[in-house]
């Protein structure tokens, strides 16, 4: 029998010609006919209603010649709580589906901000202030700066050492050495705010009263070459010099020196004594940091130091105690290591190394913040300021024009001030302003009131 067109196959193809239809626009963006209502979107009491009724009202309003501005509003209101402010009766595609929320809103916006959270503090870009400093050495060596808790500063320009008030910015020279003295290589205030220590290029330091502007002694014999570095203990002065000696000065007796610590090759270049007064740093151009006990030095073992670190690839002069965290120290490289390293001195590992990608010149830590400042040489000749312990830079302070060599903080911690190679001096407000409930603490009336006498 011939089947021709009448086959299986052919039927069961015309039984369904929407099927075969559907399936070829089912890529496309429309998969209904235009033509074509869609049952299942229409409302038909709606169509109804606008087919019989609503023709029927509208004919009934053209007739009214007045119509009450009461009901006109009842009626937009009463459309518009039921919906009849459609035109359209038929409809021809569903609604959009409702989109679901993967993530809620409240997730993703940021919480409202908490009235016992601070402010974000603001960063200046520039300096306060700028103080001509001429005759400033160019020396990564030396300790040129120092800032007293009797708000007074003190720099050594050449052979003279210079006082700045910040109370009423006055300015006055304390005292200029003779040739074959100087010229001045460190300075360093006492703890009392009153006394200077001055350190010289012939191997001597000298102790003055700023109060009286008198030298009260001279501290001899415990160098032989230049000291470029003082740290204060108390009444202890220590002093570090060209010749990689460190010497422990007792101001208060004739026979000053005390102890003595060796251990650096080259020039001791960095000295800080620990807040707790326990321990000190020492760095030197022999690239190597050295952490000294107290307890120890006193027990005539002053060739042993407690811990020595060797990771360091160049000069290191940046020494900085942390003051909220207790035996945690850092350190910065020169021009060959570029680094900031952190130090537990309790156990002598290093907790972080930081690549600053210039030289490291000097360091302070925030007192308020758990920030870290520090200054660099070429290229940008920088300040920046770092987050601790992500070391994220939160900002970089630029106005100098050669490399940054010294820096000093305020007594209340906020105001930094800095010294570089291009003969000024800068003051930059980067650690906020001060407390109000925290009061600067106040220098003691009496110089060294604890002891009987400096001779």
């Amino acid at each position: 029998m011939d089947t021709g067109p009448w086959s299986a196959s052919s039927k069961m193809k015309s039984r369904y010609p929407f099927q075969d239809r559907l399936f070829r626009t089912k890529n496309s963006q429309e998969n209904l006919d235009r033509f074509i209502p869609n049952r299942s979107a229409m409302d038909f009491g709606y169509a109804h209603y606008m087919l019989t009724e609503g023709n029927k009202k509208g004919r009934e309003k053209e007739n009214d010649a007045v119509t009450s501005p009461s009901r006109e509003a009842y009626q937009k209101q009463l459309a518009e709580a039921f919906d009849m402010n459609r035109t359209r009766i038929l409809a021809f595609k569903n609604k959009p589906p409702t989109p679901v929320e993967l993530i809620p809103k409240c997730i993703l916006s940021p919480p409202p901000p908490s009235k016992f959270s601070k402010p974000r503090r603001h960063i200046p870009q520039s300096s306060e202030r700028t103080l001509d400093a001429p005759d400033i050495l160019d020396d990564f060596y030396l300790n040129l700066l120092d800032w007293g808790c009797g708000n007074v500063l003190s720099i050594a320009l050449g052979n003279s050492v210079y006082i700045w008030n910040a109370d009423d910015s006055s300015t006055a020279e304390l005292v200029t050495v003779d040739e074959e003295d100087g010229p001045v290589t460190s300075v360093a205030w006492a703890p009392d705010g009153r006394h200077l220590a001055i350190g010289l290029s012939n191997f001597h330091v000298q102790l003055w009263d700023c109060h009286s502007s008198r030298m009260v002694r001279t501290l001899r014999g415990g160098h032989q070459a230049r000291v470029g570095s003082l740290s204060w203990n108390n009444h202890i002065l220590t002093t570090g010099g060209m010749d990689g000696r460190i010497v422990n000065n007792d101001v208060r007796v004739r026979s000053h020196i005390v102890d003595s610590y060796r251990g650096h090759q080259q020039e001791v270049c960095g000295l800080k004594w620990s807040p707790s007064g326990q321990q000190l740093a020492s760095g030197g151009n022999d690239n190597v940091v050295h952490i000294w006990d107290r307890a120890t030095v006193s027990s005539n073992s002053a060739n042993r130091w407690l811990h020595r670190f060797e990771e360091h690839r160049a000069a290191v002069k940046a020494l900085a105690w942390c003051p909220f965290q207790a035996n945690l120290l850092a350190s910065g490289g020169g021009v060959g290591d570029h680094c900031i390293k952190f130090w537990n001195t309790h156990t002598g590992a290093c907790l972080n190394s930081v690549n600053t990608g210039s030289q490291v010149c000097a360091l302070l830590w925030n007192k308020n913040e758990r920030e870290l400042l520090s200054s660099h040489g070429f290229t940008e000749n920088q300040l920046t300021l770092w987050k601790y312990p992500s070391m994220l830079r939160m900002g970089e302070l630029k106005g100098h024009t050669s490399r940054v060599l010294y820096m000093t903080q305020s007594p209340d911690g906020c105001t930094v001030a800095s010294a570089a190679a291009d003969e000024t001096l800068r003051f930059w407000n980067i650690f906020g302003t001060p407390d109000p409930s925290k009061p600067a603490p106040k220098a003691n009336t009496e110089p060294f009131a604890h002891v009987n006498r400096i001779r």
